[in-house]
């Protein structure tokens, strides 16, 4: 399983009044690993678009374990635990420099037809070019559990 990892900064303006990143500011960090998601699967957002459908999320869990602070430079790492017809989990974790764990969490994402705003079924093909990031073993129990506690 491959997954989509990058290297964020931490900037004077994600930083909130007790002087570590905003919670928000981990979840704008979510969003820049979908769209690279997208991307790497040859689904840019604007392109799906223009075809008719549309990412958007249903749901969204983080757990922080350790603050970052202005001038870390974080290490970002997700991939795909669950793929169903019309929706995905996505896993996050985000490290410190040091590869301390700062904070992990997940997002469950549907596919929606632009015009009915109703959930849009991938086509198998579509499919396929997810299979490369998409966990078949651990995660999805682990999510599972996460999302019935």
């Amino acid at each position: 399983m491959q997954k989509i990892s990058f290297e964020l900064e931490v900037y004077s303006f994600h930083i909130d009044f007790i002087g570590h990143v905003n919670n928000t500011v981990y979840i704008q960090w979510m969003e820049i690993g979908r769209t690279k998601l997208l991307e790497a699967v040859g689904m840019p957002t604007q392109e799906i678009f223009q075809q008719g459908f549309a990412p958007v999320l249903v749901q969204t869990n983080i757990t922080y374990k350790s603050p970052l602070y202005l001038g870390d430079r974080v290490r970002m790492e997700m991939w795909v635990s669950e793929l169903k017809n019309a929706s995905a989990i996505m896993q996050f974790q985000f490290y410190k420099e040091q590869g301390t764990l700062a904070a992990e969490g997940w997002q469950k994402g549907l596919f929606v037809d632009t015009q009915t705003m109703r959930p849009r079924r991938l086509r198998p093909e579509e499919r396929c070019l997810f299979a490369p990031y998409v966990d078949s073993m651990g995660d999805a129990q682990r999510t599972t559990s996460l999302i019935s506690s």
